[in-house]
């Protein structure tokens, strides 16, 4: 028996196994890199919106643009880094581009967001990522418990304890940006920047050297939102695909 054949044909066997492990790591990595990803303000759904198809009140099912029909995302709320699992209900219901998505309100209330700068990120889930298969069981769970849930609840107040109200301090400054873009050269990021002063009325824009090959082009900062939303509509004009709002710290 040619042992030297046997062990060649083993160290192949290993060698081959340990790249295909290698390659299925690289294959998981880059659908977890590519998978969307955006910054912004959300759309609370209330009675007031009547072009906007109803989303109920106790609903863990958004509206999202571009994301598929089903896709499971994770919302967070930046503020305090409350996150939750939703499910996109629809990508066809017209609503503000401003707005990244519409929530219901129970999404709001669990993410405890700020109802007059309702700020958040979301991200798309791979249905075949370890963190789907934890928390898809936990999402029909409680998605269940919400379609059974009484919108109002009965409340008893003790009329005999005195409560204190606490005067809340409004510290926080509104600062935000709009990120157009990251460019592996600066003179490409240049060029982005001309053609938006040339083609949009938007001046107040900035080149950020992130690394050695990453530059940020950025328009802002905005201190209201008004003046931000006025700039993300003509920013929206040029057809960019995912445009970002990100909070300036």
């Amino acid at each position: 028996m040619n042992y030297k054949i046997i062990i060649t044909i083993f160290l192949s066997i290993i060698l081959f196994g340990c790249e295909t492990s290698k390659n299925v790591k690289k294959i998981n990595q880059l659908n977890l890199d590519n998978r969307y990803k955006n910054s912004g303000f959300a759309l609370i759904y209330n009675q007031d919106l009547k072009d906007i198809k109803k989303i109920e009140t106790r609903s863990l099912n958004i509206y999202h643009k571009s994301l598929k029909r089903k896709s499971i995302v994770k919302i967070t709320n930046p503020k305090n880094n409350k996150y939750i699992i939703a499910n996109v209900e629809s990508n066809r219901i017209k609503f503000p581009n401003f707005y990244n998505s519409v929530l219901s309100l129970r999404i709001a209330e669990e993410l405890e967001l700020d109802l007059t700068e309702p700020y958040i990120e979301i991200i798309s889930i791979p249905k075949g990522s370890t963190f789907v298969a934890k928390k898809a069981k936990m999402f029909e769970e409680e998605k269940s418990v919400a379609e059974k849930a009484p919108v109002d609840g009965i409340q008893i107040n003790d009329l005999n304890v005195k409560k204190q109200k606490k005067k809340l301090v409004n510290n926080r400054k509104f600062s935000y940006s709009i990120k157009v873009a990251d460019f592996y050269y600066k003179d490409t990021a240049k060029i982005m920047a001309e053609r938006i002063r040339n083609e949009t009325s938007i001046n107040n824009l900035k080149i950020i050297k992130l690394s050695e090959t990453k530059y940020r082009v950025l328009i802002g900062p905005f201190n209201d939102i008004k003046s931000l939303e006025n700039s993300f509509e003509k920013m929206h004009s040029l057809n960019f695909e995912n445009l970002e709002i990100l909070k300036n710290v």
